[in-house]
């Protein structure tokens, strides 16, 4: 009986253990999304197996997989990924947003379109601390490793060649590179496999993910090979402009505080509408106008802290709201608090 049969024949709520140097190490349980998600805080969409959370694989598909998927949040999380350990190799991949990525020694701001890569058992945490808003995809599939050195054991639905297959283990066993910068292709690839986890119905679309995850494996090898894939980067520039812009609405208080419409934030960075809110959506998962609102609310948070003078009406003003009751409503849609409870309460998030 072989690794991939006695998976299916194990209880499948059991943890994956590995041992190195005499110690254990429990794989992740994500116990953290799940809360986020019985919350309303944060949107998952996953097909899992295991302690994983997500709509459940039968025993008879995809072995190996343990979780694949997305999450998708329009604000940040009060929340990170603790530093952990998965099982299987973890392939990640950010759509929107940005997301601080730590690995060992490492630390990266992941941005969109960066894919990391994470070997079986390697220690990363997610969140420095907290998880931003973000749209993530991932998928964690499980070789069979146990114990250092162990060979890898790759399940019967990879259908790249033996040589294909050496070859991508190779690479992934000895990659020392966590974060790379994904094709088009890739991107195309994580968005079809996302879509597909979402539609399906017990199983109506595994054919389809097992044709993507293979599709993958191949373009992940391809990048391997060249080591300076084929980058898209006609939206670098763009980026860059509209990060600028968004990056000193979140700092200055004065800027973030004008009478900001979409079109005129747009016209900022030389962009027409739709492009705009498409660039920034990427960049932080959040139209451009929610993003103000967010920006705002963290302003009058910090007045709300820091001028104990100032009354809720001044701050309001202060932060580019028309009127008070206007800045309480989107105060507690941000915080849950009303913005005289927040300063009652000692402003502790």
């Amino acid at each position: 009986m072989n690794y991939f049969e006695q998976e299916r024949d194990a209880m499948a709520q059991s943890v994956p253990i590995f041992t190195e140097h005499g110690q254990t190490f429990e794989a992740d349980t994500c116990r953290p999304v799940v809360g986020a998600v019985e919350a309303g805080h944060m949107r998952l969409e996953s097909l899992a197996r295991g302690s994983y959370p997500g709509r459940r694989l039968s025993r008879s598909v995809l072995p190996g997989i343990r979780t694949i998927g997305y999450w998708d949040t329009d604000h940040p999380q009060d929340w990170g990924l603790e530093w952990h350990r998965n099982e299987g190799i973890e392939l990640t991949f950010l759509e929107t947003g940005s997301l601080e990525f730590l690995v060992e020694s490492q630390e990266f701001e992941l941005r969109p379109d960066d894919l990391a890569i994470t070997r079986p058992w390697q220690p990363h945490r997610l969140g420095n601390p907290n998880i931003g808003a973000s749209r993530l995809h991932w998928v964690i599939l499980d070789v069979g490793v146990r114990r250092p050195n162990q060979s890898w054991t790759w399940p019967p639905w990879v259908v790249l060649t033996k040589a294909d297959v050496k070859q991508l283990t190779n690479f992934l066993r000895h990659n020392e590179q966590p974060v790379w910068g994904v094709t088009p292709d890739i991107r195309r690839c994580f968005g079809q496999i996302g879509r597909a986890v979402e539609s399906d119905e017990r199983g109506s679309n595994i054919s389809r993910i097992t044709a993507h995850l293979n599709e993958l494996l191949v373009l992940v090898l391809e990048v391997f090979r060249h080591q300076k894939p084929e980058l898209d980067e006609s939206l670098s520039g763009t980026r860059r402009t509209v990060q600028l812009l968004l990056d000193e609405l979140r700092r200055n208080r004065s800027q973030s505080a004008q009478p900001w419409t979409l079109p005129l934030l747009a016209e900022q960075c030389g962009l027409g509408a739709t492009r705009f809110t498409h660039v920034c959506r990427q960049l932080t998962n959040l139209t451009p106008l929610k993003y103000l609102a967010q920006c705002r609310v963290e302003a009058g948070k910090r007045l709300l802290a820091d001028e104990p003078a100032m009354s809720i009406t001044e701050i309001a003003r202060a932060c580019g709201f028309d009127t008070n009751q206007y800045f309480a409503t989107v105060f507690k849609r941000h915080t849950g608090r009303t913005p005289s409870a927040y300063r009652r309460q000692g402003h502790a998030d």
